[in-house]
């Protein structure tokens, strides 16, 4: 199998195999292919989350697609169309800044102009002149909508962000609505406004809760019937019942529903095949409150998951020898657990884009006292590693042959190991202070866990109990990556960033966060700043130094987070993960030019294809014969449920 699959602006798009699936049996493929099913239903709502016009512009767009007279600019609409199905969108995934189109207005005018009802998903509704001036605004004008995602604290953040979880009211609203919903509410522990959009009509605000009785009623009556004939294929109880109160939480919006779904879905523990699906992330959200659909049906990698067993066996170990303060620390860890999967299906927030780790629940509460269920994405990240190794990438930003001889070596079950500490130890452990709720450090929440979770890797990882456990063969291991976090914090990640740009990104703000605070509590000593033939570099001078270093910033994150120190948190955020030194970025960019490498990273999904025989399935196989092109459109017209003129 080609991993490549496609190529365009900053993006590349990979396959990644599934492997054994050929030897489950028939119940099993059946259990996944349901699920599977379930997952591509969902599509739709992420698209309408990110913005209100969203699949009006995906059906004009893919309209314009099947049209035979092309016209001069033609290739320039294609990569245009490529970076909306891949964003969900016309903003970019990660900086949420709006796509800038490479061809003119002439010629999409000319291009609407030979559309008619009937092509693709057309109607007479989409083509009005009303809409047609929309979709006009909408791709070309710089200051519509400009930006999904507005993270700029000087302005409103719900009126500055074009997603769609908002429309009306302003920030100080929105807080204050929620702020009293919560306050007259007699379970307080709710996630208020998760599954929800905020309206202001005639100066009232309400919501709109997303169920089969309300908002997205139609994908989400879908989704329940491909859970339904799921049902039928279940390897436990427990899954029997997470999904009954999955139903249940769709059919009725009901939050209360959903804590006992997640509840139900982390005692799940026996079975092979496991999945994520509902209103899940809030990274979407600039105040944090309002969360993204996504799915994701996975199976175990038995051997992999032997190593992660352990991670979670000894959590108490990890808990108590962290340097954070004993306060902060949970007395006892329970229901914490790590499985290394395969992934089988993406979908909505975490497709094409795929994560490479996942900690589930999110609600605080439910961590605390229920634990929290880990996984690492093992053939995804087996698909980057393989692309990575030919790119060049490495001898272009490693001072070193010996610091590229560890990464090559090393790489990979290094990042494993941090991906499985960063999501069983880092986001299962700590506690909040008595009456500290997450939602105190707003907009930098994200941020702040994610430092939290990464820290707890970093710090663990470069610890001599790693070799007994046999998670690592040596601290060099370890060195590889301090060395690629380090090198990617402070050097590699703003590749991903136009000039000029700030970071506003969660992860990316969490990652130079982190390298930076180390390089300046270390003095240009512990890390150092090299400059060789023009070009700049950093270089570990002292891993033992860097380790403490590491436990240091742990313990000052864990404390924001513990007691919702949302001063604290502003500070070293803004101060640390937000801005790029101009003339550093400049020469990053002209030397990742160079190499032709796409920074961004995106997936195909297998195909899952039903083998019938007298009217039912006998089998369920799997291929990886699609394109990028040829799987978007076809789920534009297989799963898109919701429609764009209503």
């Amino acid at each position: 199998m080609e991993i490549l699959a496609d190529k365009f602006d900053d993006i590349k798009i990979l396959r990644f195999e599934v492997p054994e699936f050929e030897h489950l049996d028939l119940n099993k493929k059946l259990f996944i292919y349901y699920l599977s099913q379930a997952t591509l239903t969902g599509r739709d709502i992420l698209w309408d989350q990110h913005g209100k016009h969203n699949l009006l512009l995906r059906d004009v767009l893919e309209a314009i697609y099947l049209l035979e007279d092309k016209g001069e600019e033609w290739d320039h609409f294609v990569v245009y169309l490529k970076k909306v199905w891949f964003a969900s969108g016309p903003h970019h995934h990660y900086s949420t800044d709006k796509f800038v189109p490479g061809f003119t207005l002439d010629s999409f005018k000319s291009w609407i102009e030979k559309l008619k009802s009937g092509m693709g998903k057309l109607t007479s509704q989409h083509l009005t002149p009303e809409n047609k001036r929309l979709l006009q605004r909408l791709v070309f004008d710089a200051n519509f909508l400009s930006k999904r995602v507005n993270m700029n604290t000087s302005t409103d953040l719900v009126q500055g962000s074009a997603n769609n979880f908002y429309e009306g009211p302003n920030q100080n609203e929105v807080e204050e609505f929620y702020r009293k919903q919560k306050e007259n509410a007699d379970n307080k522990k709710l996630s208020f406004g998760l599954n929800s959009k905020l309206i202001k009509e005639n100066g009232a605000i309400k919501e709109q809760v997303y169920s089969e009785r309300g908002l997205y009623a139609k994908a989400l009556t879908a989704i329940n019937h491909h859970l339904k004939q799921a049902l039928l294929y279940v390897e436990n109880s427990a899954q029997k019942e997470s999904i009954e109160l999955l139903i249940a939480f769709y059919k009725t919006g009901r939050l209360d529903l959903f804590d006992d779904f997640c509840i139900k879905w982390l005692s799940n523990l026996e079975g092979d095949i496991d999945f994520i699906n509902g209103f899940i992330e809030t990274y979407g959200d600039p105040l944090g409150i309002k969360a993204t659909w996504e799915g994701v049906v996975q199976w175990i990698d038995t051997e992999e998951t032997r190593k992660a067993t352990i991670i979670a066996d000894h959590a108490d170990w990890f808990e108590q020898n962290s340097p954070t303060h004993q306060k902060f620390k949970k007395e006892k860890i329970t229901g914490i657990s790590l499985k290394a999967i395969n992934a089988v299906m993406l979908g909505g927030d975490c497709y094409p884009a795929s994560p490479l780790g996942i900690n589930l629940p999110n609600a605080e509460w439910i961590r605390e006292e229920y634990g929290s269920k880990s996984v690492t994405l093992i053939n995804i990240s087996n698909s980057h590693h393989k692309a990575s190794l030919s790119t060049g990438f490495a001898e272009e930003f490693v001072l070193s042959k010996e610091e590229i001889a560890l990464e090559k070596k090393y790489g990979a079950i290094s990042d494993n190991l941090h991906t499985h500490l960063h999501e069983c130890i880092g986001h299962g452990s700590g506690k909040m202070l008595p009456g500290i709720s997450a939602e105190a450090l707003k907009n930098y929440g994200s941020v702040i866990e994610e430092a939290r979770a990464d820290l707890c890797g970093l710090y663990f990882m470069y610890n001599p109990k790693m070799i007994e456990l046999g998670l690592l063969p040596s601290l060099d291991a370890a060195k590889a990556h301090y060395n690629a976090y380090i090198r990617n914090g402070l050097l590699t990640q703003i590749t991903r960033i136009k000039l000029g740009d700030k970071i506003e990104q969660a992860h990316m703000r969490n990652r130079q966060l982190i390298a930076a605070w180390a390089f300046e509590a270390g003095k240009g000593k512990v890390i150092e700043k090299v400059i060789e033939n023009r070009k700049t570099y950093f270089r570990i001078n002292d891993f033992e130094a860097l380790h403490k270093l590491f436990g240091e910033l742990l313990r000052e994150i864990q404390r924001i987070k513990s007691e919702g120190d949302f001063a604290s948190a502003q500070n070293i955020v803004e101060t640390l993960g937000v801005n790029i030194n101009r003339e550093l970025h400049e020469e990053v960019l002209q030397r990742f030019e160079k190499l032709k490498v796409p920074p961004f990273t995106g997936f195909l999904n297998p195909n899952l294809v039903p083998i019938y025989k007298d009217n039912k399935i006998k089998d369920v196989v799997v291929n990886y014969l699609t394109d990028y092109t040829t799987q978007m459109m076809q789920y534009s017209t297989e799963y898109g449920v919701l429609n764009a003129i209503d």
